[in-house]
């Protein structure tokens, strides 16, 4: 994905087409739609979004059937920690492109939606113009490359609500509607967009598609392990020497990129803490990070890989602040439409809060415990589990540091400003 990134004018059409743009397009394109689905089912992509569901698998979901059928790529990048789809539409939008190419014929959809994140004006532009040069090329309209399919490609822009990073809630706002989850089943694969047939990929998932016609699929497998075929971009931030995107092979270690790639933690310190896949992911010690950084062997852990955005905190951090920085995040993001999400993780802030500024008892730190296992399971959408597991994982992990802040009537980390907490805040 990144192997012309450092190259002038990256994004532009002309720089696609030296390194091989469009290629494995018109190669997908001479093949059937079921047999680009059995490639990238042996390729073993799995979704780069979070949830890490086989891309191949769900693209079969897709009725056979004459309705029109809708792709739809979700760049609404709003977890914390994660920047990888902002620089792939930004440095490559046309290896995004191409990849829309293969996944609409093979879902035999003949209308896309880019759904992109509404601050996001660098990446609209650069994709924006990257269509349109598609599309003057005719690599994008009627008949590509001389098959019989068809495409037409919208660009969706959003208003910064987290929410709509899930696949539902964006459908119903691409709709004009406000975003909020829909119940399922049905499914989006079966009744979507409009009512109609829709797979939702993320932006780097069907960026990778290209990769496995251009090498095979098992060629593609090989990169990453058994399970989990391909590169994946590691997003690297914290209390790190050297925050940044890393393209590596799936499975790639986690001490490896803490400290050989992005070269280990500022001022030698000690390792406490990382989240490895965005905020919404349960914390693991520092003692727990020679894992691999895969869905299944995350997942071993107790963690999850998430959108593989690495926060990496220091033995200098306060993990109650941390939580309370989170769960500020998520309380002002909560839609409102489930009462545990829209009530609980509210409650959960308010409470961490007294813990951080020494108004609590312990009694408080069972009762976050209590209000979390709640909330995770009870929801529509994921956005209320969201706010949950990191606040199991941390209190349990780290109940100490919640203890102590009760018996010292505050923080123990003096050198860091208190964070405010808004007792009589809104969030619905």
């Amino acid at each position: 994905m990144t192997k012309y990134w450092s190259e002038r004018d990256s994004h532009t059409i002309d720089v696609a087409l030296k390194f091989g743009g469009y290629e494995s397009a018109k190669k997908a394109l001479r093949l059937s739609p079921d047999e680009i689905i059995e490639e990238v089912k042996r390729a073993r992509l799995r979704g780069r979004g979070g949830a890490g569901f086989p891309a191949g698998q769900k693209w079969s979901f897709v009725p056979k059937d004459n309705k029109p059928h809708y792709l739809v790529i979700n760049a609404d990048e709003g977890e914390p920690g994660t920047f990888k789809d902002r620089y792939i539409m930004e440095l490559s939008p046309h290896l995004l492109i191409e990849g829309i190419i293969i996944a609409s014929y093979a879902i035999r959809a003949e209308t896309a939606f880019v759904y992109i994140r509404g601050e996001f004006e660098k990446a609209y532009r650069r994709l924006v113009g990257a269509i349109k040069e598609a599309e003057d090329r005719g690599f994008v309209g009627k008949n590509i490359f001389g098959s019989s399919h068809n495409l037409k490609i919208f660009v969706i822009r959003g208003a910064g609500a987290y929410i709509c990073g899930e696949e539902t809630a964006l459908i119903e706002s691409i709709e004009g509607k406000s975003g909020r989850p829909r119940l399922r089943p049905p499914f989006p694969a079966v009744s979507g967009l409009y009512g109609y047939p829709t797979v939702v990929n993320n932006v780097e998932t069907i960026s990778l598609v290209p990769a496995i016609f251009e090498m095979g699929a098992e060629r593609f497998l090989s990169l990453g392990t058994p399970t989990d075929g391909g590169t994946k971009l590691y997003c690297v931030s914290g209390h790190i020497k050297k925050p940044g995107l890393y393209e590596l092979p799936m499975g790639t270690n986690l001490k490896d990129i803490i400290y050989n790639y992005a070269g280990g933690i500022v001022g030698d310190r000690k390792l406490k803490a990382v989240l490895p896949g965005g905020s919404s992911t349960p914390v693991i010690r520092g003692d727990e990070c020679d894992v691999n950084m895969d869905f299944d062997c995350v997942k071993n852990i107790g963690s999850m890989l998430g959108s593989g955005a690495i926060i990496v905190m220091d033995e200098r951090t306060c993990m109650v602040r941390a939580l309370l920085s989170l769960l500020e995040f998520y309380a002002e993001e909560s839609c409102g439409q489930c009462t545990p999400c829209r009530e609980g993780v509210p409650w959960l802030y308010k409470i961490v809060g007294r813990i951080e500024s020494g108004k609590a008892d312990e009694s408080d730190v069972d009762m976050l415990i209590e209000i979390s296992e709640n909330i995770l399971g009870n929801t529509i959408c994921p956005l209320g589990d969201a706010a949950a597991m990191p606040t199991l994982s941390i209190v349990r992990k780290f109940k100490d540091e919640f203890l102590e802040h009760i018996k010292n009537k505050g923080c123990m980390f003096d050198n860091l400003p208190l964070a405010p907490v808004m007792e009589g805040r809104s969030w619905v």
